[in-house]
């Protein structure tokens, strides 16, 4: 029973979560706010509160009406530090290349090889 207590109060305050995120949204709906929502529903899945077909279901209804106030669902997202700074490293690594020396016109075509042929084999003799 005690633990019953314990799991009640994690599912009933993940589920109060998702309905006050549900709830924000349609009030106001924007970007941030549909993102918060589908986080919620998210975490009920992965905590097994709600099935993965419920949850697409409710996403897709958010999505839906999301379409319908004009909200862009990545219009507010912004690239998280770690890609900055992946982006960062591979523009140093450009910038600091040297440059081919080689010219493309200095090389030939290669000429092209007649195919090999095949051994002949010896047939026996009866």
């Amino acid at each position: 029973m005690r633990s019953d207590r314990t799991r009640r109060a994690r599912n009933v305050g993940i589920k109060r979560d998702i309905k006050s995120a549900v709830k924000a949204f349609f009030a106001k709906p924007s970007a941030k706010a549909l993102s918060a929502a589908q986080s919620e529903l998210d975490t009920a899945v992965k905590k097994n509160l709600i099935k993965k077909n419920t949850a697409s279901r409710r996403k897709a209804g958010l999505a839906k009406a999301a379409k319908a106030a004009g909200v862009k669902p990545g219009a507010t997202a912004k690239k998280p530090a770690a890609t900055k700074t992946a982006e960062k490293k591979s523009a140093t690594k450009a910038t600091t290349k040297k440059p081919a020396t080689k010219t493309v016109a200095a090389k030939k075509p290669a000429a092209k090889k007649a195919p090999a042929k095949k051994p002949t084999t010896k047939k026996a003799e009866k």
